[in-house]
């Protein structure tokens, strides 16, 4: 009678799927908020995959709408950038939320990862996949979700600079959480356009 009780207790222990995300909280593991198994299920990853397909379009699309910004950084600087910082965020949280589950870590690395967020990595990964990813391309640690980093390959591939995703990323500053990277990149490319100003004048 001992050895059905052995493999009963065995069998206990092995969890499948999204339970396995679940126990791994239960005991007080870190978890990354708003990237559960349950809230992936629920979105399919739909819009995400279609962004990823679509990453050749989404990056015309974004360097004409970075042109754009930078045309207002007049505008923007005469509100002041801290002014407009709060509604801009969330209309960039809810577009990029939407099209990509943007995180918001105020550090965008969409244009250099083929459209694919690398912050719905569990792990939380900006240079490339980790060594669990399964052989049909899915999470290690999410059975059911598309590793981001095979995602962010594929998309890459469509892209005119798709080669920008061997750039090695910074470490994620979590004091830019929750920051727009829209006014961040525009305020950092007119600094740099108006040093370039300056030294043709010298």
């Amino acid at each position: 009678m001992a050895e059905p009780k052995v493999a009963n207790a065995a069998e206990a222990k092995i969890v499948k799927g999204n339970a396995a995300a679940a126990a791994k909280a239960a005991t007080g593991a870190f978890t990354p908020s708003g990237v559960s198994p349950s809230r992936r299920s629920r979105h399919k990853y739909t819009v995400r995959l279609w962004a990823v397909r679509n990453s050749r379009f989404l990056e015309w699309f974004y360097n004409r709408f970075a042109d754009l910004f930078l045309l207002l950084h007049p505008l923007w600087n005469a509100i002041g950038y801290g002014r407009v910082e709060r509604p801009v965020t969330f209309v960039e949280r809810h577009v990029k939320g939407f099209l990509f589950d943007c995180r918001m870590c105020g550090q965008c690395a969409l244009s250099s990862t083929g459209m694919s967020c690398p912050m719905n990595c569990p792990k939380q990964l900006r240079n490339g996949p980790c060594g669990g990813v399964r052989a049909n391309g899915n999470c290690e640690v999410e059975p059911d979700m598309p590793c981001v980093w095979v995602q962010a390959w594929k998309g890459s591939q469509n892209m005119t600079k798709g080669d920008a995703i061997l750039n090695v990323q910074k470490p994620v500053n979590q004091s830019l959480r929750e920051t727009s990277s829209w006014l961040r990149v525009t305020a950092e490319a007119a600094a740099r356009r108006e040093a370039q100003a300056k030294e043709k004048q010298a």
